[in-house]
């Protein structure tokens, strides 16, 4: 498998460093607020990968996606919220769970939380080590990386070298990359702040030395073979990893370093922009289920654009996703009543050759060649939208052999595992079936709008009665009356 490296800039060959295992990190989401299909779509590329390498490359997996539940902003909006900070980024915590299921990635070994005590205890530990190797300085209660004693600062983001300000001090979490300077470590806590002191001194911590901790408590010793996250991570955050990790352990943090870029939306005003909660343009994937898409259509739309590409959003883009993925789920219900049965008779009137004896072997040949070709896209830098194509051409090929009757039940059941072997590695259509197996609505809400209905039609309040009706409609539920009775079936 080949893997584009932001440190190197260049695709390289990948294999893990040691047992055949991957160690990988992802940088979770920060839960401030929930998080929204921007952010779902580093998750979504995440998941990918971690999928190519367990199915397509057979290496074991041990990955770590985190919960940012200390920074300035979740603070701020616990603050605002009047609830403790543990309580209120739990309730993000749930809504990205949800969220993920939903979406269909695969749970990973390990999803800490910066405020875990063993994550507290990690971070005083590798400030220690820092201390100890000449890295920081302590000013007005705080503890801050001297950027100056590390003469490769800034070799993932090319950051140059004479424009840093090494002495001058940054104590915000996210900044410019125009202001490369002193970070902060540990913060002095200001009243009504959370507090610790892992035996550094009473604080907090700074948001960089949350993820360097639980990567390296949890994946270490390093390096660490992969480090993803979203391409607006590579500076300040990933930087400031870079720093700190190796700044304690004098030893490479990550081999290779998997960012995804961004999510963009038109905006009639403002124009093309990034999604992102900062600029307020932001959709979750509740907007997207009560616009009438299923959260298995969002998934295909990120599988359609590769990855190190940014990803045009709109509702155009969602039907055609929608569309899309119809097509496929379409030809594998045809499957379904593919018969064993020989070919229709030529228009001589004599009988074809068998399906068994004529057509398998092209099937089979047909799916060994798709399969290769699908595995190769896939290790070539995760090409999933190169993937996909050879998806569609498959479908099309088989699709006419169908038409021909060059099927039977044992062709059609090799098909199904040829396609069941696509989507370990796409997730969607699994994903798709998943959906298929419950109503878009809770039962009970179902049944509850209902009777609303019938009583708002007893009231003769039709205006209400129909509101209902189309509101289920919209929502996936189709309602028909018969006499007395209201039965409701999925559209």
């Amino acid at each position: 498998m080949r893997l584009y490296n932001t440190l190197t800039r260049r695709e390289e060959e990948f294999a893990p460093a040691r047992d055949n295992t991957v160690r990988m990190y992802a940088c979770g989401l920060t839960v401030y607020a929930r998080g929204h299909i921007g952010n779902f779509r580093t998750f979504v590329a995440v998941d990918l990968l971690r999928r190519a390498l367990k199915y397509e490359a057979s290496f074991g997996v041990r990955e770590v996606v985190n919960f940012t539940d200390v920074d300035d902003r979740t603070i701020l909006e616990s603050q605002k919220a009047g609830m403790p900070l543990r309580e209120y980024t739990a309730q993000y915590v749930t809504a990205f769970e949800r969220d993920a299921a939903a979406l269909g990635l695969e749970p990973v070994e390990e999803n800490p939380r910066a405020t875990d005590p063993e994550n507290i205890e990690a971070m005083g530990e590798t400030i220690k080590a820092l201390e100890r190797n000449g890295h920081t300085y302590r000013s007005d209660g705080s503890i801050y990386f001297r950027i100056s004693t590390l003469p490769d600062y800034g070799k993932l983001a090319r950051l140059d070298h004479d424009g840093m300000k090494s002495g001058a001090r940054v104590d915000a979490d996210k900044y410019d990359k125009e202001d490369a300077r002193d970070f902060v470590l540990w913060k002095e806590t200001k009243p009504g702040e959370p507090t610790w002191d892992p035996g550094i001194g009473p604080g907090r911590p700074g948001w960089h030395i949350e993820c360097s901790a639980m990567a390296l408590r949890l994946l270490g010793p390093p390096p660490i073979d992969i480090h993803a996250g979203g391409v607006d991570l590579i500076f300040p955050h990933h930087e400031n990893e870079i720093a700190q990790s190796e700044g304690a352990t004098g030893t490479q943090f990550s081999r290779f370093w998997f960012h995804v870029e961004h999510l963009m939306i038109d905006d009639e005003e403002k124009g093309e922009e990034k999604m992102s909660k900062s600029l307020g343009n932001v959709f979750n994937l509740e907007d997207i289920v009560q616009r009438g898409f299923r959260p298995s259509a969002l998934r295909y739309l990120y599988l359609g654009v590769h990855y190190h590409k940014q990803l045009r959003f709109s509702w155009t883009a969602m039907a055609q996703a929608e569309e899309a993925l119809k097509r496929i789920t379409d030809f594998l219900a045809r499957l379904a009543f593919v018969e064993a049965a020989t070919r229709r008779p030529d228009e001589a009137g004599c009988p074809g050759p068998s399906a068994v004896e004529g057509s398998r072997p092209v099937i089979a040949t047909q799916l060994d060649d798709a399969s290769k070709a699908f595995s190769a896209r896939i290790a070539d830098d995760l090409n999933t939208a190169a993937a996909l194509g050879v998806v569609f051409d498959l479908v099309r090929a088989l699709n006419t052999s169908i038409d021909n009757r060059e099927l039977d039940k044992a062709d059609a059941d090799a098909v199904r595992q040829t396609f069941e072997r696509f989507d370990r590695v796409l997730g969607v259509l699994s994903l798709r079936r998943a959906e298929d197996e419950k109503p878009p609505v809770p039962v009970d809400e179902i049944d509850r709008l209902i009777e609303a209905r019938k009583a708002a039609r007893l009231a003769r309040n039709f205006a209400e009665a129909d509101r209902i009706r189309k509101d289920l409609d919209a929502r996936g539920i189709l309602l028909e009356d018969t006499g007395s009775t209201t039965r409701w079936k999925r559209k």
